[in-house]
C-alpha cells in the first residue's frame, strides 16, 4: 500500500486527554474527541472497517477518517457530558490509519476498528445499523463507501450461518464432480401459472437441476403464488420422473409481511421442494428468520440479490458487495447471486472471483488483486453455493468453468428459453456442453483457450448445442467494469 497521509496533515490529531477541556461545551474535532487513533493495535476481537472516503474540498481526510469513526459509534456534532456517564473510550470506534488510494486523487483508505461490545450477538441489523447506518449522509464526505469488513472470530461465533451449507446440499442432491445448472424462467412477468410450469418442466427435462423465480414475480393478479407453487412442483415433480434425477424450482416467497413469508414457505414444504427462494430486499431481520426457518425444516434457502446494484456498484459510494456477501453468509443463506464476470451483469473478473472465495472459503486470505483487504477466518460456518446468472449462454462454458470452478450454479435464462428449438433444447445444449467441459478439464486440457474448439467438436453430435453455438456463440458483453480493485504493490525490501 502507499505511504500514510504526510505527519504534517496530523499534527493537530492530538486527542485532548484533560477531561475539563475534553468536555467543555462546545465543538471539537473528531480526531481530538478520540476517533482518531494513529498508535492502536486493532484487538483480535475487534471488527475492523476499511471506508474508502472522498473528503469535500479543504476537509483535512485524516479529520474526514475519525468523522467517519465517530459519527458510525457515538459521536454527535458537540461534545455532551454524558459521555463521562460510560466508559467512552470503550465504545468510540477507533480509525487508526489514512491512507491515499492509489490512483484515485482525492480518494483515501480509512481503518476503522470497532469493539466488539458495540454490536448485538447474531444480528447483522444491528451491525449494519452502526456502520453504514448515518455516516454515508456526513456532509463533509462528498462520497464513502464501505470498501471491505474483517469480522472477529468471536463475533461470527454467534451466527449461525446457512441452514443447509455446500456439501450437504450436494448430498441431497446426489450431485458431485461438476457445477450445477439452472435456469430463469423467462420473461419474469405474464406467464399464467399453467404456462408458467410448462416452462419448468422443460428445463428441468433438458438437463437442468434446478429452475427458478425472478425476483419480481411474487403474486401478482396475472399469476398468484398459490398457483404459481402448484404448477411448478408438478412440472418439478414430472421431471424427476423421467430423468430419475432430483430436480428443484426455486419457490419466490418474498411477500410484503413475514407471516406472509412464512405462509409461503410452509406450502412450498408441503408440496415436497427442496428450496425456496428470499430477495435481498426483504432486509436482514427477514432474511435471519427465514435462514431459522430452513435450518429447521430441512430446506436450502435461495438468496437473490435484487436491489445491490443501487449501493454495490458505484466505486466512490456505497458499500463493496464483498461486504453484502460476508453479512449474508453469516446471516445464513444457502445459493447467493454473486456475478458471472462474462455475461450481462456488472462484474471484473478478479473482483467477481474474490465474492465467490468469500462464500466458499474456510479462511479467506487478504487477495488484493481481488478487493480482499483482510484475512477472515469463517470458524465452522458452512459455504455458501455461489450462483452466477445474467447474460451467459452455452459457448462461454469454458470460460465459467475456469473462473469459478465446480462449486457454483451456472444459471442460463435467456439461454436456456431463448432456444431455437424450445425449451428442452435449450437444457440439453447446457447439460452437453458443461459435460463436454468437464470431461475435457479432467483430462488436463487448457480449456481456457481449447474450449471453443471443444464445444465445437462436442455439438458435432448434440443438435441443440449446435443450434445454440450458432445462435450465440458471438454475444459477448465486453463494457469495462465500474468496480475494480485498487491497491498498490509495497516494493519488496532488498
Amino acid at each position: 500500500m502507499n505511504s500514510p497521509v504526510d505527519a504534517g496533515l496530523v499534527a493537530e490529531a492530538t486527542q485532548i486527554v484533560d477531561a475539563k477541556k475534553r468536555y467543555s461545551a462546545g465543538v471539537l474535532k473528531y480526531r481530538q474527541m478520540g476517533y482518531w487513533v494513529p498508535d492502536y493495535v486493532p484487538k483480535d476481537t475487534d471488527t475492523i472497517c476499511l471506508f474508502r472516503i472522498t473528503p469535500q474540498d479543504g476537509v483535512d481526510p485524516v479529520e474526514a477518517g475519525a468523522a467517519v469513526a465517530g459519527e458510525s459509534s457515538t459521536a454527535t456534532w458537540t461534545v455532551v457530558w454524558t459521555d463521562r456517564l460510560t466508559a467512552c473510550e470503550n465504545y468510540r470506534a477507533k480509525c487508526y490509519k489514512v491512507e491515499p488510494v492509489p490512483g484515485r486523487p482525492g480518494e483515501y483508505f480509512a481503518w476503522v476498528a470497532y469493539d466488539i461490545i458495540l454490536f448485538e450477538e447474531g444480528s447483522i441489523a444491528n451491525m449494519t445499523a452502526s456502520l453504514i447506518g448515518n455516516v454515508f449522509s456526513f456532509k463533509p464526505l462528498k462520497a464513502a463507501r464501505l470498501e471491505d469488513i474483517r469480522i472477529p472470530v468471536a463475533y461470527v461465533k454467534t451466527f449461525k450461518g446457512p441452514p443447509t451449507g455446500l456439501i450437504v446440499e450436494r448430498e441431497r442432491l446426489d450431485k458431485f464432480g461438476r457445477p450445477l445448472l439452472g435456469a430463469t424462467t423467462k420473461p419474469k412477468l405474464g406467464l399464467s401459472a399453467r404456462n408458467y410450469g410448462r416452462v419448468i418442466y422443460e428445463g428441468l427435462k433438458g438437463g437442468l437441476d434446478f429452475m427458478k423465480d425472478d425476483e419480481n414475480i411474487n403474486s401478482q393478479p396475472f399469476m398468484h403464488w398459490r398457483d404459481r407453487f402448484l404448477y411448478v412442483m408438478d412440472g418439478v415433480n414430472k421431471a424427476s420422473a423421467a430423468t430419475g434425477e432430483v430436480k428443484g424450482s426455486y419457490l419466490n416467497v418474498t411477500a410484503g409481511t413475514m407471516e406472509a413469508i412464512y405462509e409461503r414457505a410452509e406450502f412450498a414444504k408441503s408440496l415436497g421442494s427442496v428450496i425456496v427462494m428470499i430477495d435481498l430486499i426483504v432486509g436482514w431481520p427477514c432474511i435471519q428468520s427465514l435462514g431459522e426457518w430452513c435450518r429447521r425444516n430441512d430446506m436450502i434457502l435461495h438468496l437473490h440479490r435484487a436491489g445491490h446494484g443501487t449501493y454495490t456498484r458505484q466505486k466512490s459510494h456505497g458499500v463493496s458487495f464483498r461486504v453484502i456477501a460476508k453479512w449474508l453468509r453469516l446471516a445464513g443463506v444457502d445459493h447467493m447471486h454473486t456475478g458471472t464476470a462474462v455475461g450481462k451483469l456488472e462484474g471484473d473478473p478478479l473482483t467477481v472471483q474474490g465474492y465467490y472465495n468469500v462464500c466458499r472459503d474456510a479462511y479467506t486470505r487478504t487477495d488484493l488483486p481481488r478487493g480482499i483487504y483482510f484475512d477472515q477466518d469463517w470458524c465452522d460456518l458452512k459455504k455458501v453455493m455461489p450462483v452466477a446468472s445474467g447474460g451467459i449462454h452455452a459457448g462461454q462454458m469454458h470460460q465459467l468453468l475456469h473462473l469459478f470452478g465446480d462449486d457454483v450454479v451456472l444459471q442460463f435464462g435467456g439461454g436456456t428459453i431463448g432456444h431455437p428449438a424450445g425449451i428442452q433444447a435449450g437444457g440439453v445444449a447446457n447439460r452437453v456442453a458443461l459435460e463436454a467441459m468437464v470431461k475435457a478439464r479432467n483430462e488436463g486440457k487448457d480449456i481456457i483457450n481449447e474450449g471453443p474448439e471443444i464445444l465445437r467438436n462436442a455439438a458435432r453430435f448434440c443438435t441443440p448445442l449446435k443450434q445454440a453455438l450458432d445462435t450465440w456463440g458471438d454475444i459477448s458483453f465486453n463494457y469495462t467494469p465500474t468496480d475494480t480493485s485498487d491497491y498498490a504493490v509495497t516494493p519488496a525490501v532488498a
